[in-house]
């Protein structure tokens, strides 16, 4: 905060772009918001069937029940999936035959936040063209709306989950996974995978299950995000239990993490560079698309199978379109988001978990022998909060400040140091910048984070000062 300046309460904005529509529930998220979202939405695809699903936030049925409403009032045909992975309902888009989907989950926000995503008819976030597209008929509110006998009844469906996780079973050698009969932790964060993920560790991988914050209730007992600071519940249950692995998801079931047999966080790059190295071993050679801010191994795991790397602006659609176009053999984000597009081009912490658990099973190392056996590299990360309208600002300074060295603009603002780098971008989720550092030290890497971090935040004063304004929120806007 500003000095001088009296603190008041400010009302997170809704935040808007290609990871959909999300704000706090009751602020800047309301039913009258979503429903008429929804209405947008029905209008951009067309009549026909629209699927709806949600995680386990508490706010979930509400927004069903208005976004419901709202695809009824343009004359769509709502199909109701109820608590699911984000993953089974893109995958299920394609193969219901339906218009589109909306997906109702703030996925790692914290819990006062709710969102909407959308997906085309392939099972696909939309385009940041079609995104606008859609964004302007919101904007225009003049929905086509159907009279009482063009309105049509919602359906239910339970089959998108068991066609989701039948797809990943059959993608990875299943046989060798049981035969190792692995003790698995998991912790679901309270949210849709403890629904599902332990029956699909135990009953097609044949896992013995551990489980923590496994209550489906969507008040969060651990931070939504499962960054390493979050899973210390993991790690005991994993040194308790003696387990070979711990799994931590977010709470649609999109993200994952690992921490290894020791309980130690492995970090989320690892969760991504463990799955690139398996899939070009063990499935299929070809190019890898990843994030801008991908660590640098996973051009060393690619580098050694023959493979190619792109890189690409962060967010899941960005790097399913260039994998789409490149016909990639696997792709991700350095969230521990990892894409198979065999099973579908989506982010997918359940195809995740299983094809780090073929790895294990078909050769010799550990988790921590795995890491290990990987290129040196460390990763920090840090959050600056800012206003939406001082983004823009904060990065021009930062690229006038390091013109001096290498910079890379396509995402954000990249510098170079030697070896090491930082990139320092606007997110798409929340009203923060955020900075990633990678270098050969875990305190070289925190070093860079916290310069840039310094720098982002002397920027943003320095702007607010010039253009006051409203003080930024805290982290999670």
């Amino acid at each position: 905060m500003t000095a001088g300046r009296t603190a008041e309460p400010v009302r997170a904005a809704l935040k808007v772009g290609i990871s959909g529509v999300r704000g706090v529930v009751g602020e800047a998220l309301t039913p009258q918001v979503a429903a008429a979202f929804a209405q947008a939405f029905g209008t951009f695809v067309g009549h026909g069937p629209v699927l709806v699903g949600r995680d386990t936030r508490p706010s979930g049925p509400m927004l069903e029940a208005a976004v419901t409403a709202g695809l009824q009032s343009v004359g769509c045909t709502p199909v109701r999936l109820g608590r699911v992975p984000t993953p089974s309902l893109l995958r299920h888009v394609p193969a219901a035959g339906a218009r589109g989907g909306i997906v109702i989950s703030a996925s790692h926000n914290a819990a006062p936040w709710n969102a909407l995503k959308f997906a085309d008819r392939r099972g696909l976030f939309l385009t940041p063209a079609l995104a606008e597209e859609l964004f302007d008929l919101y904007h225009q509110q003049d929905f086509p709306l159907a009279a009482e006998p063009e309105i049509r009844e919602p359906r239910e469906d339970e089959t998108a989950v068991r066609g989701h996780l039948e797809a990943v079973a059959a993608y990875v050698d299943t046989a060798a996974i049981r035969a190792r009969r692995f003790r698995v932790a998991l912790d679901p964060g309270n949210g849709v995978g403890a629904l599902h993920a332990p029956d699909f560790l135990r009953e097609r991988l044949g896992c013995a299950v551990t489980v923590v914050h496994g209550e489906p209730h969507g008040r969060f007992e651990r931070e939504p995000e499962p960054l390493p600071e979050h899973l210390g519940a993991l790690g005991e249950a994993v040194r308790r239990d003696g387990c070979a692995i711990g799994f931590a998801q977010d709470p649609d079931g999109d993200r994952l993490a690992i921490v290894d047999e020791t309980g130690a966080p492995i970090g989320e790059d690892f969760t991504l560079a463990f799955a690139v190295r398996q899939v070009l071993a063990a499935h299929r050679r070809g190019p890898v698309v990843v994030n801008e801010t991908a660590s640098r191994v996973i051009e060393g795991i690619a580098a050694e199978a023959g493979c190619a790397v792109v890189r690409t602006r962060t967010g899941e659609i960005h790097v399913v379109a260039e994998m789409l176009a490149r016909d990639a053999a696997v792709g991700g984000e350095n969230i521990g988001g990892v894409i198979l597009p065999a099973v579908h081009p989506c982010r997918d912490s359940f195809g995740a978990m299983a094809i780090v658990l073929e790895m294990l099973a078909t050769g010799p190392r550990t988790v921590r022998a795995w890491r290990d056996a990987f290129p040196r590299t460390a990763v920090a990360k840090r959050k600056v909060p800012v206003r939406g309208p001082e983004a823009p600002a904060v990065l021009r300074e930062l690229r006038r400040r390091y013109a001096d060295r290498p910079l890379r603009l396509l995402d954000g603002v990249g510098i170079g140091f030697g070896d090491d780098w930082v990139c320092v971008r606007r997110s798409n989720t929340e009203p923060i910048l955020r900075i990633t550092a990678e270098a050969d030290t875990a305190a070289a890497a925190a070093r860079l984070a916290g310069e840039l971090a310094e720098a982002a935040e002397t920027a943003r004063r320095k702007i607010e000062t010039q253009h006051p304004g409203p003080p930024p929120r805290g982290e999670k806007g």
